[in-house]
């Protein structure tokens, strides 16, 4: 088991780039255990991963990445509204619940994807941009429920 510490500070232009980082990361490699805490003196995250490497899983993102599914500038339609603040809501409990910024649970981009494509299946959302294997096992079947419920 490894360990990486990423520091994600929440001033607007550091943010996005910090995520990016943690993002890439998580896609390539399954944690198995973090922990968080808040540094007030520089107002960021400090997020501690215990992790495990799978070269075969980065070698596969690798070649797939610029496949995957984003939503860039995309204007949503009136049904993908609703889908997306739903989604906020449900990202907003998430985090509440586990002591994390919303961002870790996922982007605006990442749930502005998914309410464009529109993913059925766990596994589709192997194609949104920024979902790996962590993400979607803590969090894919309740993203396929609110895409089902709205």
């Amino acid at each position: 088991m490894h360990i990486k510490v990423f520091k994600v500070r929440i001033a607007e232009e550091f943010l996005m780039g910090d995520q990016q980082k943690v993002d890439h990361f998580l896609v390539e490699n399954e944690v198995v255990k973090f922990e968080t805490a808040f540094v007030t003196e520089d107002q960021s995250w400090s997020v501690i991963l215990y992790y495990r490497r799978f070269p075969e899983t980065a070698n596969f993102v690798k070649e797939t990445k610029s496949q995957k599914y984003s939503a860039e500038d995309d204007v949503l339609t009136d049904s993908e509204i609703k889908i997306f603040e739903a989604l906020k809501m449900w990202r907003s409990e998430k985090a509440r619940e586990q002591n994390l910024p919303t961002y870790f649970i996922a982007t605006n981009k990442e749930l502005t994807s998914v309410a464009k494509y529109k993913p059925s299946k766990k596994q589709e959302l192997l194609d949104i941009k920024g979902f790996g294997k962590h993400k979607i096992e803590n969090y894919g079947e309740e993203i396929i429920e609110i895409l089902e419920s709205v």
